[in-house]
């Protein structure tokens, strides 16, 4: 086995490039998903540009990257057109990390860099927050969007309110309309501080709306992050002793949704992703998106995996290779939860082919167990409103969903499963006592009514045995799976 090399500037070659993004987070998400979109960007197009890395706790890894020279691996695994693909690429675009809590000054110096155009964010879900307790005097604040307006004022006083010098913010949070929940933070930090910001206070929130642009984005790529397990194996390829590999799937898509305050073409000229050849969307509205991806690529994850585990199968990726159960996911997919949507239908169809390739995905073995977790919830949010839309656009019931609701209900019974297999289901306590009561009846229409007139599960739905038909179709595929079994109960309605 040969020596490793530390991997660092003086062993690995480093590009320098002038500071053009601040991004809050250092986690794989972002090193694995936006710092190699600007690598690529940086590599093919004209934007060279670099990114300095802020951690938004106090406690993060910006000494581990630092130690690296911001230096780490991408490993990218999965289909594309068809093939494997098993990547390795050094990642070079973050000059430097910084901690804003024991380097605050470096921290706050940012935004005197005229170049500096970019801010991108993934603070996890809770990160776009308004805290009052936060102080316009903290060195920083402690939420992201407090230390962000306090960037932006010392920016606006660095550039006397230069037009130019305003930002392009893209926050990266798994929150539907991330920008606008930023947005609504930072103008509520504007009021918190009103005395704090004294007699600039109008001009700088003037200077806020006009100057700078606040965009919701969707993301997509699934990052399993360290590899563990492979380790050993990648740093002997790569001949470095690389701390910080992370590993993605080939899959990647970041919509972008343009601000209303400036032009979208203005907007690719300057963040020039889509001449990359980066599945890079910059788009007038962010939700036809964003629907299609909670339609196409999680509500057939929610119904496969009961029916699979059901049918004996346990990982996706054998799910969609099985002769019985990947023509099931073909059926809810194409038949069903497309005719669902309004967009193109060649995008859909597009779109739905991907999906299909990351979940035969030969890298990861993708337990359809921990899918199941919450299933009610995830049912609700993501194929609830198919089954609706189907009804109405059809004057059908779509079967493939409604089946995949029958197994969630089955598989919440409990017990074993045909092979001996403990079936031992998670969610709320509420949902957990109610199927056990109504499973206990040995009754499955008072299951299915029981189930579907719980209000407390469909929210805003309300009572579901009032959709015609779904009542009966429910009932029929219980008695079914528990007669013949949940893989005969599929062929019947393929």
């Amino acid at each position: 086995m040969k020596k490793l090399q530390a991997l660092n500037k003086q062993t690995a070659p480093k590009s320098v490039m002038p500071e053009r993004i601040i991004q809050f987070g250092e986690g794989n998400f972002l090193r694995a998903f936006i710092d190699w979109i600007v690598w690529n960007m940086d590599a093919k197009t004209n934007f060279n540009g670099s990114v300095v890395v802020v951690q938004p706790i106090e406690r993060g890894m910006v000494d581990w990257l630092n130690g690296q020279d911001c230096l780490y691996h991408v490993n990218l695994q999965g289909r594309l057109n068809g093939e494997a693909v098993n990547s390795l690429e050094r990642i070079d675009v973050i000059s430097r990390a910084l901690n804003p809590y024991s380097q605050n000054a470096a921290f706050m110096a940012l935004a005197e860099q005229p170049e500096i155009r970019f801010v991108i964010s993934n603070t996890t879900e809770a990160g776009i927050a308004f805290d009052d307790t936060c102080k316009f005097t903290d060195a920083p604040a402690s939420s992201y969007p407090g230390k962000l307006v306090q960037l932006l004022y010392r920016r606006f006083k660095t550039f006397d309110g230069d037009p130019k010098k305003g930002l392009i913010i893209m926050p990266c949070e798994l929150i539907f309309l991330n920008g606008h929940h930023l947005k609504e933070c930072i103008y509520k930090y504007i009021e918190l501080w009103k005395e704090d910001l004294g007699a600039d206070y109008e001009a700088f929130k003037e200077w806020f709306t006009k100057y700078n642009y606040v965009c919701a984005t969707l993301v997509d790529r699934i990052v399993p992050g360290f590899p563990r397990k492979e380790i050993a194996e990648i740093q002997e390829k790569i001949g470095y002793k690389d701390n910080l590999v992370v590993q993605a799937e080939i899959f990647h898509l970041w919509v972008i949704e343009k601000p209303e305050n400036m032009e979208i073409d203005a907007l690719r000229e300057e963040f020039p992703a889509e001449k990359a050849g980066l599945h890079v969307l910059i788009a007038e509205s962010e939700k036809p998106y964003h629907e299609r991806k909670v339609t196409l690529l999680n509500g057939p994850h929610t119904v496969l995996s009961p029916v699979a585990y059901l049918s004996g199968v346990n990982i996706v990726r054998d799910a969609c290779n099985h002769e019985v159960i990947g023509k099931y996911i073909h059926k809810v997919q194409f038949e069903e939860l497309m005719e669902t949507l309004n967009l193109p239908m060649d995008e859909l169809k597009q779109f739905a082919g991907d999906v299909l390739e990351r979940f035969n995905n030969p890298y990861v073995d993708h337990q359809v167990t921990s899918i199941m977790l919450n299933s009610f919830p995830k049912f609700q949010a993501r194929d609830l409103p198919g089954v609706k839309v189907y009804l109405e656009r059809k004057g059908e019931l779509p079967k493939g969903l409604v089946l995949g609701l029958a197994a969630i209900i089955t598989y919440y019974k409990g017990g074993k499963r045909a092979d001996g297999a403990e079936i031992v289901p998670n969610d709320a306590q509420e949902i957990m006592d109610l199927l056990k009561n109504l499973w206990a009846t040995g009754d499955t229409r008072k299951v299915a009514e029981g189930v579907l007139g719980a209000t407390f599960i469909w929210g805003e739905h309300g009572d579901l045995n009032t959709i015609p038909g779904l009542t009966d179709m429910v009932t029929g595929f219980l008695n079914d799976i528990q007669t013949k079994g949940m893989l005969e109960t599929v062929k019947s309605i393929l």
